[in-house]
């Protein structure tokens, strides 16, 4: 487990790294402190407050061996809406077809369906394996 944290650690540090170097060219800087700025608010006002009111809701309706898994789905959604905010909230069409091409629409919606499939197999396989040990 020690070995697994180290390589995250290090794979992360090579991610801010990569994005310092990106940082670099940014000629206009307003646009990006916005956006930053927006992650902060968007995190601590809503996807921090959902995920530990879920999880207090999964613990007082008695499925604690749901929270966890719930609280980990609530964040990856909430992060990958957040990053896919820019594109979704893109108005009307586009005078060029090349610039944001793609259903965005439709692929967040592909991996919020993802995530929770995940996140329903992550919690049948734990029942699957607490009720093969037996009850205890």
């Amino acid at each position: 487990m020690k070995l697994m944290r180290a390589l995250a650690g290090v794979a992360g540090l090579a991610l801010m790294g990569v994005g310092a170097s990106l940082l670099l060219d940014v000629r206009e800087w307003t646009g990006v402190l916005v956006w930053l700025g927006g992650a902060v608010v968007l995190h601590d006002g809503l996807i921090a407050p959902l995920v530990l009111l879920a999880g207090l809701v999964l613990v007082r309706g008695g499925g604690s061996g749901l929270r966890g898994p719930v609280r980990g789905a609530l964040t990856v959604a909430g992060a990958l809406t957040m990053v896919a905010l820019p594109v979704l909230l893109r108005p009307g069409p586009r005078a060029n077809s090349s610039v944001l091409p793609l259903d965005y629409w439709g692929n967040w919606l592909l991996a919020m369906v993802a995530v929770a499939t995940v996140t329903a197999l992550v919690v049948a396989g734990r029942r699957f394996r607490r009720g093969r040990r037996g009850p205890s």
